[in-house]
Formats: structure tokens, sequence, C-alpha cells
């Protein structure tokens, strides 16, 4: 059947395997070489098998979880989503979460997720206590921090390609409600927005909306919100009547796929002045539900279709903290020229992190979605270059035009990445479009 990710670009015939059980995974691991795939939540090829591909949606079964700890363990079928809505009304909540509900565990730990905390809390692999995963001999093994280590460290942001992730164990946090007690911050330019950041680097989790197509004084014009879990004796009588939001919101869906033209510079931009001008109009703090405040889009279904037939693709980075500024506005700028922009365009603040693999380091990374026209790979070489000139590196979860010579150029870890998948045989095991294209 066809598959995508996705930002439905690109699509890729491949043979969809179903096993009933876990314990058919070993078996056609040892059978041919596949890549696993979730909820498809990865925007690029890193789910499409070349050509086979694993399904571990159905292995969606919660297994156990400690009260005290608030460590859950699952199948790696299991959503966000799904963890949210048993562990939610008891109090808990995901330590680490990126900005869909909907991605599996699995896919989280493959990818080793990111949310609006790192800069305080890091990346998914933070919270995981253990893996069990199938290796490319098909034999199941545990790996964490204490338990086959190295195994560990390069499953957490390998992409799927160190083996399939069966079950894991994951911690949760504790929270008294539903609810995030969010600040808004308008900022007039990169410089401003940045400051913003580094002032409120104790908020438990910031997040900005930039207008990528604002020039001249406004260049990296955002709104910077915070935000922080609001404790029961905030809320109001209204939210302690729902204390931890049970009576969500129905998402709506997007009914078909919009003409390309719908999105062009007029219009994105027409969007950014409205959306920039109610936001600092509405500044200050406030309470917001949690869909709200992390899961915006998820209130959509099938967004993804307001990019027309063709798909998007998502461009993101993250550029060293001592060459951020410069290389953030370097990017915005060659954006608004080139009048390809984004109405979806996110930056971050991130943490330190040392890992095998994994996409974070200490900066800020910024996210742009792009329809995917004929001039789409020329903007994107022209965005890469301009990353690897500053030090920066890219994210492969959203990866779909990558060159295996930029990966190489922006990150030196690839040739460690290689060199142990031929030595553990997960190379010729574990294969993805994403591993064919950028030669991993």
């Amino acid at each position: 059947m066809q598959l995508s990710g996705w930002g439905r670009y690109p699509r890729a015939e491949c043979r969809l395997l179903r096993p009933r059980a876990l314990d058919d995974v070993s078996a056609l691991v040892g059978q041919t070489p596949l890549i696993a795939r979730g909820n498809g939540r990865a925007y690029g090829d890193a789910a499409l098998g070349a050509p086979e591909t694993l399904a571990m949606g159905q292995f969606n079964r919660m297994l156990a979880f400690d009260e005290a700890s608030g460590i859950l363990t699952a199948q790696a079928g299991v959503q966000l989503a799904e963890v949210i809505d048993v562990f939610l009304p008891r109090g808990w909540f995901p330590a680490v979460t990126p900005g869909t509900k909907f991605v599996t565990i699995g896919g989280a730990i493959a990818a080793d997720v990111h949310g609006k905390n790192h800069h305080k809390d890091g990346s998914f692999s933070t919270c995981v206590e253990w893996i069990d995963l199938a290796g490319p001999d098909g034999t199941v093994r545990r790996a964490s921090k204490a338990e086959n280590p190295e195994l560990f460290a390069w499953t957490c942001g390998g992409m799927g390609l160190t083996g399939v992730i069966l079950r894991a164990a994951i911690r949760l946090r504790r929270v008294e409600s539903g609810w995030i007690r969010q600040r808004s911050h308008p900022a007039p330019g990169l410089r401003s927005a940045m400051a913003l950041f580094e002032e409120n680097h104790a908020a438990t989790y910031s997040v900005a909306w930039i207008d990528c197509l604002a020039g001249g004084q406004s260049l990296g014009r955002s709104l910077v919100m915070t935000g922080e879990h609001a404790e029961a004796g905030e809320l109001t009588p209204r939210e302690s009547a729902d204390r931890f939001v049970r009576q969500g919101k129905r998402a709506k869906a997007v009914p078909f796929d919009f003409p390309q033209i719908a999105l062009n510079p007029l219009s994105v931009r027409a969007f950014n002045e409205l959306y920039y001008g109610v936001g600092a109009w509405n500044r200050g703090e406030g309470l917001i539900d949690y869909d709200s405040y992390f899961y915006p889009l998820d209130a959509l279904l099938e967004w993804n279709r307001i990019y027309g037939r063709r798909g998007f693709a998502q461009f993101q980075c993250v550029i060293p903290l001592a060459a951020a500024e410069a290389g953030v506005a370097a990017l915005l700028r060659r954006i608004a020229s080139s009048g390809q922009g984004s109405f979806l365009a996110v930056l971050k603040r991130m943490g330190p992190q040392e890992s095998r693999f994994s996409f974070p380091m200490e900066g800020y990374t910024l996210a742009l979605d792009f329809p995917v026209k004929d001039a789409s790979a020329a903007l994107f070489t022209e965005l890469e270059r301009i990353v690897i000139d500053h030090g920066g590196r890219f994210y492969l979860a959203k990866d779909a035009f990558l060159s295996p010579e930029a990966l190489r150029a922006a990150d030196r870890r690839t040739g460690q990445f290689t060199a142990m998948r031929a030595a553990s045989g997960s190379a010729g095991r574990f294969v993805s479009a994403l591993s064919e294209r950028l030669e991993l």
C-alpha cells in the first residue's frame, strides 16, 4: 500500500506487515529488512519501510502503573493521548510531550521527542526507565541507563534503526489539574523574543509563535508563551468544576485538500498580522486547558490537508546558543525573501543535552512548515547551508529533503551512528526510506 508521513510527502509503496502478537515481531525481524511504524506522525520518510513496514499501533496495551513513582509500563503502540485520557484524571501527565499527543510511546522514544520544557527537563529519554527491544537477530533485550546502556543511548533518537521497540516504562509527572497558567508576552523582534526566553528561563514551559515573513525592525516578531501546571487552589469555580478537563473540546476535521494557492504570501502575511495583533492585545496571564497549550493543532484533525495534495515538509533545526540570534535571523531573512513562509512557525529555547544521536542541543530550535513545491528543494538546501554555517543540526523526525552530505556536515555523530549500525548488524535489518536517503 502507499504510505507517507504526516507531511504526506514523500509517498512510497510499502508492504505493511501486521503481526498479531509481540512474539511474532521477533520472527519477522529475522526474515526481512523492515522499519517499525507507530501512528505515522513522523513528518517525512522515517517510518516508511524500504520496502517492508512493520505496523505497531495495534500493540496499545498499558501493562502496569506504580502510583508511588508514577512509572507506567506499556506496549510501544500506546499513544500519549491514551495515557492522558487514563491518567490525567488520576493526577498524572506526561513528563515530556511533543506538540501532538497522537504520537506513540515507541515513536516518542525513537525520535527522542522534546517539548516546551526541554530547557528545564530535557527530552523524552529523560523519563524513560527501560526499553524492551527486538534486535537484528530477533532477540529481545532490555535496555536502560544501567542495563545495556549503549543500546539504550543509541535507541533514544535512533529513529527506529537499532531495533523494534516492543515495550517501555516511562515516568509521568504529578499534577493537580489539567489547566495551564499561561502568560503571553508579545515581542516586537527576534532579539526581544530571545530576551524573553532568557528572562523566563525558570518557567517550566516556554514556546513562541514567530512571524517568519516579517522583515526590517519586525524581523522575528513573536508571541512568547510561558506556562505552569495550575494548582488546585489557583482554579476559579469554572475550572474547578472540570478540574482535569474531562469535558474536552470536540475535534473538527479538515474536510478536503486545500488548493495550494490558498497558502500564498498574501494570505500568510494577512494571517500573521492578525495573529500577532490579537496575541499582543491578549497579553498577560490566564488559565487555559492543557490541550490548548500543548496541542493546539490536535483540535483540527487532518490539518495536514491544509497544504494541499502535494503535502508539506517541515524544516526544523537547532542552532547553538552562541550563534542562535545570528543564525535564526539569517534563516528568517532568507525565508521572508523567498515568499514561501509558514504561518505555523515555532521557536523554542533548548537546554543542554549530550546524547548519541538525539536532535537537541543547547540553543534555539526553529520549526516551519512549507507546502511542497517545485522550488522547495532549492530553498531547503539554502536553509541547510545557513544552519551548517552556524553550527546547527537537523531534526530527522521532521526531515524530508536533507542530503547525506548535509547531515554529515552538520552532525559529526553520524559516522559513529553508522559504524554502530554496521557492527551490531542493524544496518542490514532495520531499513527505512530515511536511512537509505541519508546513507545511514
